[in-house]
Parts: C-alpha cells; sequence; structure tokens
C-alpha cells in the first residue's frame, strides 16, 4: 500500500530546539502492515530527512505508526502481541502467518513478558500472600544443569525461577518476597532435597516440610523394590532354583505396580479392551489387552518369596498411612512398617540392607511424612508443571536465552 506522509507544520530541531530546518532528501520506507488473507502486507512512504541550518545536524522525520523498535506497524506488533497472549501458536507459526522474522516474534514477546512480570529490572513481587508451596527442580539443558521454580500449590502460578538447585535458589526466593510475606506460608511440598529442606528451616523455621506419598513410594519401588528383585533372582540362580529365579524375570512392573492396576488390567483383558483401532488404509490392526494373570503371577511371586511379601505389605501401609487425617495415626503405621523393614535375608542372620535404607530414609524424613496428614498437600502440580516444561520446550526445539525460557515459563504457569 502506497501513500504520503504529511509534514508537520510546526517543525523543531530536536537537538538544539531552532526551527530552521530545511529538506535534505527523501527516502522510501517500507513497514510491514497487517496480513491480508493468506498473504502479508506492507506500507511504503517517502520519509523526509531534515537538515537543521543553525547546529547542521540531520534528523529523520517521526513515522507515528512506526513500531519504536522494529521496521514494522505499531498495527503489526499489537497483533503479533495478542496471538502471542492467546498461547495457542508458536512463535514460529506466527512468524509465518504475519510475514515477520521469529528473531522479531521473540523480541516482541520477551518484551511483553517483562512488562508483565518484570519491574525494574527485578522479577514482580507476589501481588497475594500463598498459604502452601511447592519448590522442585527441572533439566535445563543437556549435561548436569539444572534450575529450580518455587509455585504457589494453590494457583499453580510460579512464584521463583533461577538456575542451580541448591540452598541459594531458596535464599534468593526468601529475600525477594520478605521475611513477612514468608510468614503467611505454613508449609512446602518437596522432594527427598536436603539443601532446599535446610534452607527453608534456616530462614523460616515456623514451615512444615511435607513429603507426599509420590515421592516416597517412588524412593521404595526404585530403591528397595526392584533391588531386592534383583537381588533375589541371583541368589536362586546361585543356589541352582532356575526354575524359581526364572519366574522373577520381567515382573519389575509387576511388583512395583498396585494391587489396584494389576486387578484393571486383568478385568481389561478379561472384557477385551481394544489399545490400538484398526485402520485399513494404512494396514493398522487392531490390537486388544490379552495378556492376563497379573494379580495370579503377583500372589505366586509373594507366595515363594518372604521379602518380596513383606515389601507388598509396606506398600499397603504406605498407602493406608497416607490416607490418614490424623498424624497420630499415621505415626502407627509407619512405626508398623519400620518393623517390618527389620526382616532378615533368607537364610543369612544379617537385616536385608535395602529395607534397612527404606527404614532409615523413614526415620530422617519422618516430620515432613507425618506433616502430610495434617496438610494434606501433594506434588501433583509440581510435576504438572515439569510435564508442561518439557512440552514447551519440544514445541520450540529448545530455548538458548534462559531468561526468555523463565519469562515463558512463568506465562505459561498463569494460563
Amino acid at each position: 500500500m502506497n501513500g504520503t506522509l504529511s509534514l508537520p507544520e510546526d517543525r523543531t530541531c530536536p537537538f538544539c530546539g531552532k526551527s530552521h530546518l530545511h529538506i535534505n532528501q527523501r527516502l522510501t520506507r517500507t513497514l510491514k502492515h497487517l496480513p491480508v488473507g493468506n498473504g502479508t502486507s506492507v506500507v511504503s512512504f517517502q520519509n523526509v530527512q531534515y537538515l537543521c541550518m543553525d547546529c547542521g545536524r540531520t534528523h529523520m522525520q517521526e513515522i507515528p505508526f512506526k513500531s519504536a523498535h522494529h521496521s514494522i506497524t505499531q498495527e503489526l506488533e499489537d497483533y503479533i502481541c495478542f496471538l502471542l497472549a492467546r498461547h495457542s501458536l508458536t512463535n514460529k507459526e506466527i512468524s509465518e502467518l504475519t510475514g515477520t522474522n521469529p528473531n522479531i516474534v521473540k523480541a516482541i514477546d520477551k518484551r511483553r513478558l517483562e512488562g508483565l512480570y518484570v519491574v525494574d529490572g527485578k522479577l514482580r513481587r507476589p501481588e497475594t500472600y500463598a498459604r502452601f508451596l511447592g519448590i522442585d527442580e527441572f533439566k535445563l539443558h543437556d549435561g548436569h544443569k539444572y534450575a529450580t521454580h518455587i509455585i504457589d500449590m494453590k494457583t499453580g502460578h510460579i512464584l521463583w525461577i533461577s538456575e542451580g538447585k541448591k540452598k541459594k535458589v531458596v535464599y534468593d526466593f526468601i529475600e525477594h518476597v520478605g521475611l513477612e510475606w514468608m510468614s503467611h506460608v505454613e508449609a512446602v511440598a518437596l522432594d527427598m532435597n536436603s539443601d532446599f529442606q535446610e534452607a527453608f528451616m534456616d530462614k523460616c523455621p515456623h514451615l512444615r516440610v511435607v513429603f507426599d506419598y509420590f515421592h516416597i513410594v517412588k524412593n521404595f519401588n526404585d530403591k528397595v523394590v526392584s533391588e531386592i528383585r534383583k537381588d533375589e533372582q541371583k541368589r536362586l540362580e546361585d543356589a541352582g532354583d532356575h526354575e524359581a529365579a526364572r519366574s522373577l524375570k520381567r515382573s519389575r512392573h509387576i511388583l512395583t505396580s498396585s494391587r489396584a492396576t494389576l486387578e484393571r488390567k486383568d478385568r481389561e483383558a478379561i472384557e477385551g479392551k481394544v489399545l490400538r483401532k484398526e485402520s485399513a488404509i494404512f494396514s493398522v490392526t487392531e490390537v486388544k489387552r490379552r495378556n492376563t494373570g497379573y494379580m495370579k503371577r503377583y500372589e505366586s511371586i509373594l507366595e515363594k518369596n518372604r521379602l518380596l511379601f513383606v515389601t507388598d505389605l509396606i506398600k499397603e501401609m504406605l498407602q493406608e498411612a497416607f490416607s490418614c487425617q490424623s498424624e497420630h495415626r499415621m505415626m502407627e503405621y509407619i512405626n508398623r512398617i519400620m518393623d517390618l523393614c527389620l526382616e532378615r535375608a533368607p537364610g543369612e542372620g544379617e537385616r536385608n540392607r535395602h529395607l534397612m535404607w527404606f527404614r532409615k530414609l523413614l526415620a530422617s524424613h519422618l516430620d515432613g511424612i507425618l506433616a502430610h496428614a495434617t496438610y494434606r498437600i501433594s506434588a501433583g502440580k509440581i510435576e504438572g508443571i515439569n510435564n508442561k516444561i518439557k512440552t514447551l520446550r519440544r514445541q520450540a526445539y529448545g530455548y538458548p536465552d534462559d531468561e526468555y525460557f523463565f519469562l515463558k515459563l512463568i506465562d505459561m504457569s498463569r494460563r
């Protein structure tokens, strides 16, 4: 679209303030404008360069509809901001739709996010108090580089993100929000990272640390059940009982699953649940759940192996313990679990080292485990944020700019 840029009647030099100006030359300017239909549009016009006869300096005529940062119209920048705020398109898709460079879209998005969440070069303080906090680390880049985010457990909003997974992250967050703000926080949900726990207790001793069911059971399955299965399989092989050792092969998923999950799979196999539909176009055959007998095999393994039978009892008691709403009642279950962990290995006088490790884990994190009965918070929202982080990173094929990535994550948590 070709047009003419009118000249202002009152013209003064921005350097000396005098009005003795002459037109030095006329230059053709082209700015990208809003997309029209399936194509893009540009605005073309003559832009005047002025020469000040007093100070001898030149300057260009102001373009009122031009973006302050890019060679596009302000209307196009506003439209790009509108598309970015909808969160339905990636930066690349917005770039293709508007005909602008992806780097321009990223720069506009970063300024938009800074306007929402940054004040005077620092992250905005939370506008409201939080009763419960959650903290967890996530993988930032390939290798061993991590970052940590702290969220409001009620809203799911990310309140703080920082590189690293040490105490400094917590100290920086508390300094950012202030001790008065932290005085309204009652509990914080976290995993078994002792650095986070020690940092919160150091600055805010009134807080209760809460360890949820997910992390306890995950540790139990990975560090106890799986390791006992390996040890028992090796012991049976060495003892010449090859048939019993063979029964433990490929049984990890059965031993680490709950009884409800195994019963559901058996029921789905009997009912013939379809796992994959048939497609004549792509020659895809229908797949139904055919394997059955999960519970039967599970019961058979427990009947023949005392240690694995003990782990089954512990799993059931953990489930009962985390359903308690009284710390006193929960303590009774934990004591029974710790007693079961004293089980001795078959044919040996010493106690099983994996169960003793879990007993030590429970004892060292006892207060945080019992706090779950009072506050009933879990790491579900934290793990959900971690999944969104992975999805956002995959959509963009990575974010080399960590500052921009962190702002995107904070904005993503507020959708």
